[in-house]
């Protein structure tokens, strides 16, 4: 019996992008998370599609609100950036933010920890507070669809 994502890894692996795409795109709407993942890096870095941070951002988020942390850092970056996405410091701080409180002391921790922090110095106490409100709020969802 054929294997999609396991399949779709291995023509990931070897560079075939579209391959991957084409068996892992049905296992992301039905909200496999690391599927869901890995479309949004196909869609930032172009591989087998075209680049497109609308998707790549709408990847990560179906990813990031089922708590998966690299998804959390990469839609942070976006929003942070205005790819895909409107600039937005708060949604910023608000995935670093979440993204340090769920993870262990270590490298993980403090990228998300200076990268919130550096988002900060340009937030008013008033967005900072707002940021911190949605991050303690923030409860994950379970295998959402688009």
């Amino acid at each position: 019996m054929a294997d999609p994502f396991q399949n779709g890894l291995d023509a990931y692996n070897i560079g075939d992008y579209a391959t991957a795409h084409r068996l892992w795109r049905p296992l992301a709407e039905q909200g496999n998370v690391a599927v869901q993942h890995s479309l949004g890096l196909m869609y930032a870095n172009g591989q087998g599609v075209t680049k497109n941070y609308v998707e790549a951002a709408k990847w990560w988020r179906l990813a990031a609100e089922q708590g998966d942390a690299p998804a959390q850092f990469n839609l942070g970056v976006m929003y942070r950036d205005g790819l895909g996405v409107p600039q937005d410091y708060v949604r910023t701080h608000m995935w670093f933010d979440l993204l340090a409180s769920r993870s262990p002391p270590g490298e993980e921790y403090d990228r998300a920890v200076k990268y919130r922090d550096a988002v900060a110095e340009f937030m008013t106490p008033d967005q900072i507070a707002e940021a911190q409100k949605l991050a303690r709020e923030w409860k994950p969802r379970h295998k959402q669809a688009e």
